[in-house]
Order: C-alpha cells, then structure tokens, then sequence
C-alpha cells in the first residue's frame, strides 16, 4: 500500500474522539469559548483523594469516547485548589457533574458513578 493511501485510510479512523475523552483543567476563558460554540459542557468537581471520584472518571471517558457524547467539552475542577470556581458553580461537594447546552445549566448529580445514570445526565445537554 503506498504512503499516501495508508495516511489518508488513517485520517478517516475515528481517533479524534479517543482525543476528545480527556478532561481539561478548568479554565474561564476556555470554558466561555465551549459555551459560545454551542457544543454540550460537562464540568466535574473533582478530588484526587475521592473514591467516588476515581469510579466516575473512567465512566464519563468511556461515555465521551462514543459518537454520541463525541461533541462534549469537558472540565474538570479540582475540588481541593479552585474555592472561587466551586462557588461561582454552586458546588459543595466534590464528585458533581454539571451539565450545560451553551450558557445554560441543564443537569447537575453528585456522586453519581453508575454509566448509564450519568449517560441519562449528558444526554440532557444534546
């Protein structure tokens, strides 16, 4: 097969979504810019030292990796370190989830670690 046809097969494998699973620190400016593009939000309350925490996160990336959550932006705010972005959320718990469609919240859940539980709470933002 010559170079050429390999990399062009390869550029139509579905890789970018495998790309698109991984959690962005939270950021204001880049989370403005998720909201004005229009595509569906999720930010995460999260702590390193949390179990419900750690059940979540493969859940959420196994869910974001599938065509239907492919467009989700995700954030993740460290519960420990970011006071002010947990207040401006409305977040007292670590292991929230909090959905958006643009500028709007649509869904919220804390502690919730079931897959199926937390696609219903995505799918509130398609």
């Amino acid at each position: 097969m010559h170079r050429r046809t390999l990399l062009a097969l390869l550029a139509t494998l579905p890789f970018a979504s495998f790309a698109r699973a991984a959690a962005k620190p939270f950021d204001p400016a880049a989370f403005a810019a998720a909201q004005k593009s229009g595509k569906p939000v999720l930010v995460v309350a999260y702590a390193e030292w949390c179990p419900t925490c750690r059940k979540q996160e493969p859940a959420i990336e196994s869910l974001l990796k599938t065509p239907e959550f492919a467009n989700f932006q995700w954030f993740k705010v460290d519960f420990d370190l970011e006071e002010e972005v947990l207040k401006s959320f409305r977040v007292t718990k670590q292991s929230t989830l909090i959905v958006f469609r643009g500028d709007k919240e649509v869904a919220r859940s804390t502690g919730q670690t079931r897959t199926e539980a937390i696609a219903e709470l995505l799918r509130k933002a398609l």
